[in-house]
């Protein structure tokens, strides 16, 4: 006879490893808010920019103030005080500042390595590239809205001393502030896909600069119209010649009030787009 097998129970299963959790999307705008915010840069460059702003548009108006009596009256006609709250030196420097946070935001983690922890916690590239554009986006827009009022409420406080001073519900001027407070966020975008592009921190900054002011600072409206269409569509071009004024130019040299407009959607998309590319198709 032969024994009996021992039949052997079936082996109990073994419990799933655990699922990852899933990083929300807030932990990770949080996490950004406190890498931007522990930059030095940052508290020196708003900080300053804000006071040094308005220090530029308290100082023009005074000039216009004192200068006001010896405007003729073609020169009064075509006054616009606007131009004192905010003008070209200013939007320089405003842009520039804004577009050098804007690229550190991605050059820093870049050159600390910390992007490659970031990238192990967070494979998800595109969730860690919208975190910090919303971060940037959002700050630079506090920003800009606050430039854009304290020059308008500086500016012209000074110049209604002489009865030529606007408030924000004369025709023209609500636009004008809102294209001020956007110049911000704008360049912030842009200097984020310039930054993750080239993640080399001198060559980000000269080309932020070269790409946000100086190429389109130095055109002039000529007779080529492909060239003005061009420069049209740079956003610092578009505030100057068209946002920046309560009554703008009109003429083909100068791009309407929509071409303006879509220059300051499409740059900023143009910044992101790229930041996610940047960041998805090259290693760290």
């Amino acid at each position: 006879m032969t024994s009996p097998t021992a039949v052997r129970p079936p082996a109990a299963p073994r419990p799933a490893a655990p699922a990852e959790p899933l990083v929300r999307t807030r932990d990770l705008v949080a996490a950004e808010w406190i890498k931007l915010w522990s930059l030095r840069s940052t508290y020196w460059v708003l900080g300053a920019g804000v006071l040094v702003l308005i220090g530029f548009a308290a100082q023009s108006s005074f000039d216009a103030y004192g200068d006001w009596p010896d405007f003729g009256p073609q020169e009064r006609s075509h006054y616009d005080p606007m131009t004192e709250a905010l003008n070209g030196v200013g939007v320089s420097l405003l842009m520039i500042g804004a577009g050098c946070v804007g690229a550190l935001t991605i050059v820093g983690e870049y050159a600390s390595g910390l992007i490659r922890t970031t990238l192990t916690a967070v494979p998800a590239r595109h969730r860690v590239v919208t975190a910090k554009a919303v971060v940037v986006a959002g700050v630079m827009l506090a920003l800009g809205a606050v430039v854009s009022a304290g020059t308008f409420g500086v500016s012209q406080a000074i110049l209604s001393g002489r009865g030529i001073g606007l408030s924000v519900t004369d025709p023209g001027v609500l636009s004008v502030l809102v294209a001020n407070a956007l110049l911000a966020p704008v360049a912030g975008l842009v200097g984020m896909g310039i930054g993750a592009l080239l993640r080399h921190t001198a060559g980000t900054v000269v080309t932020a600069c070269a790409v946000l002011v100086v190429v389109p600072g130095f055109f002039k409206p000529g007779v080529h119209q492909w060239a003005n269409d061009l420069y049209g569509m740079f956003p610092y071009y578009a505030w100057r010649t068209c946002l920046s004024q309560v009554h703008p130019h009109s003429g083909s040299a100068f791009p309407t009030a929509a071409e303006a407009w879509t220059a300051f959607v499409l740059w900023p998309l143009a910044g992101l787009l790229l930041t996610v590319l940047a960041v998805r198709r090259r290693d760290v």
